[in-house]
C-alpha cells in the first residue's frame, strides 16, 4: 500500500504500527520502535514484479487461469433456493490485510485478520449439500435459519461487525426487494404533497417535538438526508445524519451569497464522507433552527426531542412502508425524470448520453455520492487531450482535402472529380463526428470527477447501463415500456 495516500495519514499509520507491535516478538519490539525508521520497499518491490509477472503471462497461462476460476465458481458460486439454481454474490472470503475504511475512518490502518473456518456460520437447509470445512478443521456452526437470506456468515475483528455472504443481485430475491423499494417510493408520490402540507402545517405547533419532527421531515425530503441510526459511542466513525445532528455541525446565516435563510451543515455522514451543503430554507423552517439551537452547547443534540425510531413510527402512520429510506429513493427518481425531460434534446446519442448522464450526476449531488478524483485522472484526462488534438488535426487536413477537391471539379467537370468532392465530405463528417464524441467524453469525465455514479430516451440501454447493472434490473428492463415514468 505504499503507493496510496493513505499510507501518509498520521492515523492509518498510529494504528498500524499500534497493531504491529502486538505482532511483534519482544526481541523485534526492542528493536522496531519507530515506524518512521521503517523501509518496506524492498517488499514493495517484491509485489509490484509479481504483480508485472502477472501482467507478462502468456496467453496459454491466463487461460490456464480463467478456466481454474471457472472451475470454482461452478462448484462454489451456485446454490439451489426454492428449487431455483441461483447465482451467488462474492463468494470469496476477504483475505487480511489493512483496513482502510473511507473518509477519515479513525480505525484505518488497523490489522484485518485472517478468517479461519472456526469463524464461519453456514446456513443452509438441513438436507442440503454445502462446502466441507478444510481437511482438519470444522466450522463455527452449521444453522437452518429460512427466516434471512444470508448464505455465510462471519464477524470481522475492526469493528466487530458482521460480514454475509448473499445472492447475487440479479437473483430473484435482490430482485423483489429492489422491485417493492421502487413502488413504495411510487407510492409515495401519490401522496408526497399531502405529506408536506401536513409538515409545513406542523412548524407551528405547540409541541416542540412535533416542530422538530417536521424540521427534521423537511430535511429529508428537500436534502435527501439519510435518517442517521443510533450507534455505540466510541466503537465506531462519529457519523450522523438526520435526527442525530448536533449543534457543532449547522450553521444559521440571515444572509449569504445574496440569499435568505441560509443554513450551512458540515458533518461526517455514511462512511465518514463528508456532507458539506449551503441551503436557502424556508422562513419558518429558520426560526425554528433558531429555537432549537437556544441554550444549547457544540455537542448537544440539534434534534433533541427526537431519534429515528419516533421518526420512523410516524412515517409509517402517514404510509405503509414509509421510511427516510423511501424519500430518498423517491427524490432520487423524480430527479432524474425531470432533468432527463429539461436536459435531453434531439441530439446524436453521444450528446444524449452526456445528457443522461448530467440528469444521473444532478442526482448523485442530491445523494451525496462523492468520492475522490480517481489517482489516474490527470493522465486519462491528458490522454483524451491529445486524442482531441490529433483529430483536431485531421479534420483541418480533411477540410484543406476537400476544398482541393472543390477546386478539381469546377475545373475538370468530370464524373471522377464529383465522386472525390463526395467521398471527401463524408470523410469531413465522419471526422466532426468522431472529434464531437471525445469533446462530450472529456466534458462527460470532468464533470463526474468527484461524483460517484450509480446508476431513456431512445439511447440502446448498453450505452448506458453495464452487463452487471442490466442483470441486477432485468425486472425494470422486462416491466417497464418506452413511455414508462416514474
Amino acid at each position: 500500500m505504499l503507493d496510496h495516500e493513505y499510507t501518509t495519514k498520521d492515523i492509518f499509520r498510529k494504528n498500524f504500527f499500534k497493531d504491529w507491535r502486538k505482532e511483534m516478538t519482544s526481541e523485534e519490539k526492542s528493536k522496531i520502535t519507530e515506524l518512521k525508521k521503517c523501509d518496506f520497499t524492498e517488499m514493495h518491490e517484491y509485489f509490484k514484479a509479481q504483480s508485472e509477472a502477472r501482467k507478462q503471462m502468456s496467453k496459454e497461462e491466463k487461460q490456464k487461469i480463467k478456466e481454474e476460476n471457472e472451475r470454482i465458481l461452478q462448484e462454489y458460486g451456485y446454490c439451489v433456493m426454492d428449487n431455483h439454481r441461483e447465482r451467488i454474490g462474492n463468494f470469496r472470503i476477504e483475505p487480511p490485510g489493512l483496513f482502510r475504511g473511507r473518509g477519515d475512518h479513525p480505525k484505518m490502518g488497523k490489522l484485518k485478520r485472517r478468517i479461519r473456518p472456526e469463524d464461519i456460520i453456514i446456513n443452509c437447509s438441513k438436507d442440503s449439500v454445502h462446502p466441507k470445512a478444510p481437511p482438519g478443521t470444522r466450522w463455527k456452526e452449521v444453522r437452518h435459519d429460512n427466516k434471512v437470506t444470508w448464505l455465510v456468515s462471519w464477524t470481522e475483528n475492526i469493528q466487530g461487525s458482521i460480514k454475509y455472504i448473499m445472492l447475487n443481485p440479479s437473483s430473484r430475491i435482490k430482485g423483489e426487494k429492489d422491485w417493492q423499494k421502487y413502488e413504495t417510493a411510487r407510492r409515495l408520490k401519490k401522496i408526497v404533497e399531502r405529506i408536506r402540507a401536513q409538515y409545513r402545517e406542523d412548524w407551528r405547533s405547540k409541541e416542540m417535538r412535533i416542530r422538530q419532527r417536521a424540521v427534521a421531515l423537511y430535511f429529508i425530503d428537500k436534502l435527501a438526508l439519510r435518517a442517521g441510526n443510533e450507534k455505540d459511542e466510541g466503537e465506531t466513525a462519529d457519523t450522523v445524519g438526520c435526527c442525530s445532528l448536533r449543534v457543532e455541525h449547522i450553521r444559521l446565516h440571515p444572509q449569504m451569497d445574496g440569499q435568505d435563510y441560509v443554513v450551512e451543515l458540515d458533518f461526517p455522514g455514511k462512511d465518514s464522507i463528508r456532507y458539506y451543503n449551503k441551503v436557502s430554507v424556508e422562513k419558518r423552517v429558520f426560526k425554528n433552527l433558531q429555537l432549537f439551537l437556544e441554550n444549547k452547547q457544540a455537542k448537544d443534540d440539534l434534534f433533541d426531542r427526537l431519534n429515528t425510531s419516533i421518526l420512523n413510527k410516524h412515517l409509517q402512520e402517514l404510509m405503509d412502508g414509509l421510511t427516510a429510506k423511501v424519500f430518498r429513493t423517491y427524490n432520487a427518481s423524480i430527479t432524474l425524470q425531470q432533468q432527463l425531460k429539461e436536459l435531453t434534446t434531439d441530439d446524436n446519442i453521444p450528446e444524449k448520453i452526456l445528457s443522461y448522464n448530467r440528469a444521473n450526476r444532478a442526482v448523485a449531488v442530491l445523494c451525496n455520492h462523492q468520492r475522490a478524483p480517481p489517482k489516474t485522472f490527470e493522465k486519462s484526462m491528458h490522454n483524451l487531450q491529445t486524442k482531441i488534438d490529433e483529430k483536431k488535426k485531421q479534420l483541418s487536413a480533411a477540410k484543406k482535402e476537400l476544398k482541393a477537391a472543390k477546386a478539381d471539379a469546377k475545373t475538370l467537370r468530370d464524373e471522377k472529380s464529383k465522386r472525390a468532392v463526395e467521398t471527401k465530405k463524408k470523410a469531413v463528417q465522419r471526422i466532426s463526428e468522431q472529434l464531437m464524441k471525445l469533446e462530450v467524453q472529456a466534458t462527460d469525465r470532468e464533470e463526474n470527477k468527484q461524483i460517484a455514479l450509480v446508476g431513456l430516451h431512445s439511447i440502446p440501454i448498453e450505452k448506458i447501463y453495464n452487463k452487471t447493472q442490466r442483470e441486477k434490473f432485468a425486472w425494470a428492463i422486462d416491466m417497464t415500456d418506452e413511455d414508462f415514468e416514474f
